[in-house]
């Protein structure tokens, strides 16, 4: 087992419902395959202990706490909750993130360009902020961001591409600064996915069938067909692993080859 005796907190480990699995679920049920005690970090607490009975039907280990990024306190007592529960925290998995309302930079209002920032951004941030001084403790840790390959690449929504930026410059900061504690820092840039968050939530927004916005992503991936959140899960879990043990400071891109197309 890959992730045999550490702990992992994922935040965001629920889910938008839909037909698929999103990438905070799947990397939460891949880590505890390879042997992580995992804490499930979400808003949606409910959702959350979905991810838990899928967990424990296949004989792993994990608890939930309800944690809201934005708030500052709870991102201090999701750490605590950790620290208490399984005495140490080996990898922080951030995989909140939100893009609802935005728009160009014309259009964007004031409150969305916060909340986006906020989640985005800002939450990470907190996490690692209390999360940090446990990892430095122990002179050990992994530190994990999904980021976007929007960071990267031309789109008109201003903030959800900003914040995702921000988070890339974060993981640097946090490889560098901590790099001398046995912390390392990296991200994950997925490219076009079929999760709910992605297919469910825009095909709503844009008034078309799922059928019809999966269709039309897959023929923008290189590779012929958008990844799923297994596709992300796998980096996280090769990222989270000893086998990255040299790796730090790293934006990987997991995106069927959009990315070649920049530039």
């Amino acid at each position: 087992m890959r992730l045999k005796d550490k702990v992992a907190i994922v935040v965001g480990a629920g889910q938008t419902p839909g037909s698929t699995i999103g990438n905070g679920r799947a990397t939460a049920i891949l880590f505890a395959r390879e042997g992580a005690t995992v804490l499930l970090a979400d808003r949606d607490l409910a959702s959350a202990e979905d991810t838990q009975k899928l967990i424990e039907q296949e004989g792993g280990t994990s608890s939930c706490v309800e944690v809201d990024v934005t708030r500052e306190a709870e991102c201090q007592a999701m750490a605590e909750a950790c620290v208490e529960r399984y005495g140490r925290i080996d990898i922080l998995h951030n995989n909140v993130g939100i893009g609802s309302g935005d728009r160009g930079p014309t259009h964007i209002t004031e409150e969305v360009f916060d909340q986006i920032f906020a989640v985005n951004l800002r939450g990470p941030l907190m996490c690692c902020k209390h999360v940090l001084p446990i990892m430095r403790a122990q002179q050990s840790g992994c530190i994990i961001n999904i980021s976007s390959v929007a960071s990267t690449a031309a789109t008109g929504l201003v903030a959800y591409k900003t914040s995702k930026a921000g988070l890339n410059a974060l993981t640097h900061s946090l490889a560098s600064g901590n790099a001398k504690y046995g912390i390392r820092a990296n991200a994950i840039l997925p490219g076009l996915m079929n999760t709910p968050m992605a297919i469910e939530n825009i095909a709503r927004a844009r008034n078309m069938t799922t059928e019809a916005l999966v269709a039309e992503r897959d023929s923008r991936v290189p590779l012929g067909k958008m990844g799923t959140a297994w596709d992300v899960a796998y980096a996280a879990l090769f990222l989270a692993s000893d086998e990255a043990k040299f790796i730090t400071g790293v934006l990987l891109p997991v995106d069927g080859g959009q990315s070649t197309r920049i530039g």
